[in-house]
């Protein structure tokens, strides 16, 4: 079943509300409306990206029903931390399709191109230096779909400029979430969401293919080193 259908199967409808991210596409928003429900927008977690509990408590109210949250990247949503704001609040929590499009990558990549990607994300964790490279939740397994580094700097500009510069150095990058949710026509909303907006300056989808060989990546490295200047130096 789809968000949709799970939604109106557990009753959540016309007057309710359900807690959805602004970082990610429009889908689970879309989800949400087409179930006659109203979407409203929580911060994420720096480092995984996804649903922050901390902000969806923050964000229940009296019509609240559901929180939808949306795996991103390959790195798991916070369900022990969703699931106790569920429970204290009275809520239901439902994955839009993140289960199933999670098994679905995995099926199609297989097992060994997992530990691939895995390798490769540790390759590039070990020696960029000229971005910040994704952080990790204690405890779980990243799949590393995409390789989500921080442009750090006074925003957008910054990390629009080093995208391009990279691409005229031949490597491939794209901005994984152009425009948040809640900044959209079709969604906006009067609201600063400060991790979601900071997410949205500064993140860049780099290759991590499973495929990719050892000089690839290291002409992303050294694509990436040679802009430098964005990071201090550690001592």
């Amino acid at each position: 079943m789809g968000t949709v259908e799970l939604l109106t199967a557990a009753g959540v409808g016309s007057g309710a509300e359900v807690i959805v991210p602004s970082y990610a596409t429009t889908e689970a928003a879309e989800a949400v409306r087409a179930a006659g429900a109203l979407p409203v927008f929580a911060d994420i977690d720096p480092r995984s990206l996804c649903l922050d509990p901390a902000a969806v408590t923050r964000a229940v109210t009296s019509r609240t029903a559901a929180i939808v949250p949306v795996r991103l990247f390959g790195h798991p949503v916070d369900h022990a931390g969703l699931r106790a704001v569920a429970r204290a609040h009275g809520l239901i929590v439902i994955d839009h399709n993140g289960t199933a499009q999670d098994d679905t990558a995995e099926h199609d990549a297989t097992r060994a191109s997992l530990g691939a990607r895995q390798a490769n994300a540790a390759y590039l964790d070990a020696r960029l230096t000229g971005v910040l490279t994704p952080t990790v939740a204690p405890g779980v397994e990243h799949r590393y779909h995409s390789y989500v580094v921080r442009v750090p700097g006074n925003g957008r500009p910054d990390r629009d400029a080093f995208a391009r510069a990279l691409r005229a150095r031949g490597v491939r990058c794209q901005v994984p979430v152009q425009t948040p949710v809640h900044r959209t026509p079709a969604f906006r909303r009067e609201l600063w969401l400060e991790e979601t907006e900071r997410a949205a300056d500064e993140c860049l989808a780099l290759p991590i293919d499973a495929g990719m060989t050892r000089r690839e990546l290291q002409r992303v490295v050294s694509a990436c080193n040679a802009l430098g200047g964005l990071l201090p130096v550690a001592a």
